[in-house]
């Protein structure tokens, strides 16, 4: 991952501030002890000197110091020294560094100098020496970061690749912490849902396997009336309704067995689909008959998508016998746009529980006589997930309803 908002990320900066607020700790700590140090060996030796000093020279005894420290006193002091406030004080004349403490012992003003201390350069090592310490502590808890960082991460990657992948083995099974509960419970949780697709899968395959014998008996049945029936009107109609309604749920059951089985592996015939629209325009018409609406195919720049012819006409025919079944004048569109067919009715819209299933909401329990009107559209709504294709609707100004079947560029040819 390289999101800004990447639990990679959030690791490895969080160890940053750590190490970096660690870091400028131990380094406040390091700055305190040096100037303690330099306290105590400068400043405490300085303050010997003058207390063994000065009581010497007022006596008029010989001063002799040490190697790099010298004793001035009253007029003695160098020009550059005199007027120093009392106390240590750290100068620079003439290039070189100097530790001066100057005081007065009731005689006169004195200074005692140190021209030979090494301490400023110990100090310049001691804080170089930090400072490199410092950044090869913070390179080595950024490495360190990264890893555990890829040690914590990487399995949770994976986890999340082998579920998108639908893998039937998911890693990280064997582990006992708390990434091995989450792929146990992934895999008890998508096995479960398994279980269920699989029951539902089954279950449709076998009512619409089983409805198939009784629906062509009826169909028959219907046929050989139609056939007796031909001079008897009161007769003859039933008989067409029966057969025409046997047809659609023989349609309807062929349809559900298919969605039943895997998209894999399916063979997928490339389809024209202004032939297809064309034949199911002139299917409905008779739907139409006797009321003042219009269906009509508007044609269109014609293209292919490789799919079941079925569930393609399936589709087609469940958009226009709802647009046809519920506008009750005006007309019923049908044209083909840039890789989408289009339907588009004078109807009275959708209405909310029709919606609402589409968009996968609650229906509105004050709706349930008009929740059927949803059931076809649902049916198209699992076919176009079937073939990879989207299914959006919206309502035309003016009234009536505009449905849409958008195919992607790689289901498609034109």
């Amino acid at each position: 991952m390289t999101k800004p908002d990447s639990l990679r990320r959030r690791i490895v900066g969080a160890y940053m501030t750590f190490a970096i607020v660690v870091s400028a700790v131990f380094a406040l700590i390091a700055a305190l002890a040096v100037e303690g140090i330099e306290e105590k060996l400068v400043d405490e030796r300085l303050e010997e000197v003058a207390l063994w000093a000065a009581p010497r020279h007022t006596g008029g005894m010989p001063v002799q110091m040490p190697a790099g420290l010298s004793f001035h006193h009253g007029a003695d002091i160098p020009r550059s020294l005199r007027g120093m406030p009392h106390g240590v004080s750290e100068i620079t004349v003439d290039g070189t560094d100097l530790h001066v403490l100057a005081g007065n012992d009731g005689h006169g003003e004195f200074v005692v100098v140190d021209h030979d201390s090494e301490y400023e350069k110990i100090e310049i090592v001691v804080y170089s020496m930090f400072a490199a310490g410092f950044l090869a502590f913070v390179a080595c808890s950024l490495a360190l970061a990264r890893f555990l960082a890829n040690r914590i991460v990487t399995p949770i990657t994976l986890l999340s690749r082998a579920i998108e992948e639908r893998l039937d083995q998911l890693p990280c099974l064997e582990r006992d912490d708390e990434l091995g509960m989450l792929a146990r419970a992934f895999a008890s949780r998508t096995g479960e849902l398994k279980q269920f697709l699989d029951r539902e899968r089954f279950f449709t395959g076998d009512v619409s396997h089983e409805l198939r014998t009784p629906l062509t008996v009826i169909s028959g049945a219907a046929e050989v009336l139609m056939a007796h029936t031909e001079g008897e009107p009161t007769l003859h109609a039933p008989s067409e309704r029966i057969y025409r309604a046997a047809r659609e749920a023989s349609d309807v059951a062929s349809v559900l067995l298919r969605l039943a089985r895997s998209p894999q592996g399916m063979e997928a015939p490339p389809q024209s689909v202004a032939e297809l629209a064309e034949y199911e325009t002139a299917r409905c018409q008779p739907l139409v008959a006797g009321k003042p609406v219009t269906l009509r195919y508007l044609d269109g720049a014609d293209f292919t998508v490789h799919g079941s012819r079925e569930l393609l006409q399936a589709a087609i025919g469940n958009l226009l016998r709802n647009a046809c079944a519920y506008t009750e004048q005006g007309e019923v569109v049908l044209r083909l746009e840039q890789r989408s067919i289009v339907v588009e009715d004078t109807g009275p819209g959708l209405p909310p529980a029709a919606m609402a299933r589409l968009r996968s909401e609650s229906v509105p329990d004050n709706d349930g006589a008009s929740s059927g009107s949803g059931l076809g559209l649902g049916l198209v709504q699992r076919i176009c997930a079937y073939l990879g294709a989207e299914l959006h609707v919206r309502q035309r100004k003016g009234g009536g309803t505009r449905f849409d079947i958008s195919f992607g560029a790689d289901l498609t040819e034109t």
